[in-house]
């Protein structure tokens, strides 16, 4: 391929020197007049261009080249990546697959061998079913309460002699009516203590009726004080000022203590009513 641009370049190169030779008559001249020979310089100036353009082709292919290679070879890289990615998932698919296989196949194993057990069991106890009632009963006594309290004191008796059951019989009807006994105490304790507590409250209520009648009796007293002071500032109006001044100041004081006593017997009042207990 450089063999065959060679001559192509070269045949580039030939007119742009004719045309710079042609172009520059003024220098041709005094070369002329000097004596000099033109034509020896142009074959001069092919041979230094030459070899840097064919160093710059190669240059160029080799350039090309290397691209060409990476190109393929990230190409092959990735088709190699792709084909092992591809194998790789196909394995783990297939040996999911096969995983699955082998637990769906264990499984029905289990299963066959279970309903085999089953039918296996079935048929045995219809070919015996004497035995087979017998076991029955026998676990009924074990597993059912009753019956097996009733075989526990059947036993019980065939081993032991009546006068030992009679003995342990006494013994925890004894002991049962001792419970009973301080379950009794215990309640007559607390029914005394419920009396008690219920005559207290009988008395509280009874207490704090009375004295809300009382306080009742004497928010109405405070009522007759303070009308007894308004009647009183109507009588020192009648007085020369001077001495009113100083009564009437008395007499507004107990008034205005009268009405705060009043007003605080109020508020307790209504706390004995919050109580359900009606003054």
């Amino acid at each position: 391929m450089v063999e065959e641009e060679k001559p192509l370049i070269s045949g580039y190169i030939a007119p742009l020197t004719m045309a710079t030779t042609t172009a520059e008559p003024s220098d041709a001249g005094p070369s002329l007049q000097s004596g000099a020979h033109p034509t020896s310089s142009t074959p001069k100036t092919l041979d230094e261009t030459t070899p840097f353009v064919d160093y710059a082709v190669q240059q160029a292919q080799l350039y090309q080249k290397a691209f060409n290679d990476a190109l393929d070879s990230a190409v092959e890289y990735s088709k190699s990546r792709l084909s092992q990615i591809r194998s790789t998932s196909s394995a783990h698919s297939q040996q999911f697959l096969g995983a699955l296989h082998d637990l769906k196949s264990d499984y029905n194993a289990y299963e066959e061998l279970l309903f085999g057990k089953i039918k296996e069991g079935v048929h045995i106890a219809s070919s015996h079913p004497i035995i087979t009632c017998g076991a029955a009963a026998s676990l009924s006594f074990v597993v059912l309460k009753r019956p097996r309290r009733f075989m526990y004191y059947n036993a019980l008796r065939l081993f032991v002699s009546e006068e030992a059951l009679i003995k342990r019989a006494t013994l925890q009807v004894g002991e049962l009516r001792q419970v009973i006994e301080s379950i009794k105490a215990e309640s007559e304790k607390l029914e005394k203590r419920a009396l008690h507590a219920e005559e207290e409250f009988l008395r509280g209520r009874t207490k704090l009726r009375q004295a809300g009648k009382q306080i009742q009796s004497v928010i109405q007293s405070a009522y007759k004080i303070e009308r007894k002071a308004r009647g009183l500032k109507d009588i020192l109006g009648d007085l020369p000022k001077r001495e009113a001044s100083h009564f009437r100041s008395q007499v507004s004081k107990l008034a205005s203590e009268a009405k705060n006593e009043r007003n605080t017997l109020t508020k307790e009042v209504s706390k004995i009513s919050n109580y359900g207990i009606s003054v």
